[in-house]
């Protein structure tokens, strides 16, 4: 075992996400400086003991570690390089991003960062505010070995870590994470209905099938949201189509043909056309019963 050593670590964006996750940071003895656009966003932190800051800049001066938590790879290129966050942080510390974006923006953040003597890391997670909560997230990380093992004690209070590969790896395995998910909630969401349009029980149906090879997670947490008319968003329709047109465009980029992929972007572009995009992702269940004129 090695001695714990507390880290001065900053976290950018304190959203549904960001939040919980700068909590468990400080519930691990870390000293946390925390901005978010919204400030008051930030400020259930300061209970917990974290340093809220108005500028980015002011939260990363000290950081041996920046986590990144915003919302799209456009937003975490503004404010890292034209708010100048980057040009703020310590030569040789080290800017983890873990919000989802697209790994050709990863790799280019990486080179740029890597310029100004900053190491990078894209460790976007799986396990929605529950895992954030609980300290259970799947995280993938993509970069060098080195700057990786670096990063544990961070990652120790939030998940478990896995290093998938170079700059970028860690945003192709979330968008692998993201394909399996929207593409298997559209079996789910078909195959349920399917069998109650037949005239079976769908909750019955589900049990029935439930162990065997048919069985996942999916099956039993969005099938259930299923059953249950439980649309609640988690993980919303139109988080899951983006992730889904970040896969094609990645597709695209590396010559691969996507057609499973291309087909469910198309019926969640459809869902949020339809007005569901404020829904769960296993929202895309009430598209397909609408085109099925079931309710």
């Amino acid at each position: 075992m090695t001695a714990f050593h507390s880290l001065q670590i900053a976290v950018l964006g304190i959203g549904l996400m960001g939040l919980p996750m700068a909590r468990r940071l400080c519930a691990a003895g870390h000293d946390v400086h925390a901005w978010n656009r919204t400030r008051a966003k930030a400020e259930p932190l300061t209970a917990a003991g974290a340093h809220v800051h108005d500028q980015p800049t002011d939260a990363v001066r000290h950081a041996d570690i920046t986590i990144s938590m915003l919302e799209s790879g456009p937003v975490v290129g503004e404010v890292l390089f034209a708010q100048g966050t980057a040009q703020a942080m310590r030569k040789g510390s080290l800017f983890i991003d873990m919000a989802s974006i697209q790994p050709r923006e990863a790799r280019d953040h990486a080179a740029r960062l890597n310029e100004l003597g900053i190491a990078h890391l894209d460790a976007p997670v799986s396990g929605g505010t529950v895992g954030a909560e609980a300290g259970t997230l799947a995280i993938m990380a993509g970069g060098k070995a080195a700057d990786y093992q670096r990063a544990l004690p961070a990652f120790a209070a939030l998940g478990r870590p896995t290093h998938v590969g170079p700059h970028g790896a860690g945003q192709l395995a979330k968008l692998a994470n993201q394909m399996i998910v929207g593409i298997t909630i559209g079996a789910v969401a078909e195959a349920l209905l399917f069998a109650a349009k037949g005239g079976a029980d769908m909750a019955k149906v589900r049990e029935a099938i439930s162990g065997g090879f048919a069985d996942s997670r999916i099956l039993q947490l969005h099938g259930q949201r299923m059953i249950e008319r439980d649309f609640a968003p988690r993980g919303r329709m139109t988080v899951q189509l983006k992730d889904l047109r970040n896969a094609l465009a990645t597709s695209q980029e590396i010559g691969f043909d996507a057609p499973v992929t291309a087909l469910f972007e198309a019926l969640y572009a459809q869902g949020v056309e339809h007005g569901l995009g404020e829904l769960d992702h296993s929202g895309l269940f009430v598209e397909l019963a609408s085109r099925n004129a079931m309710q």
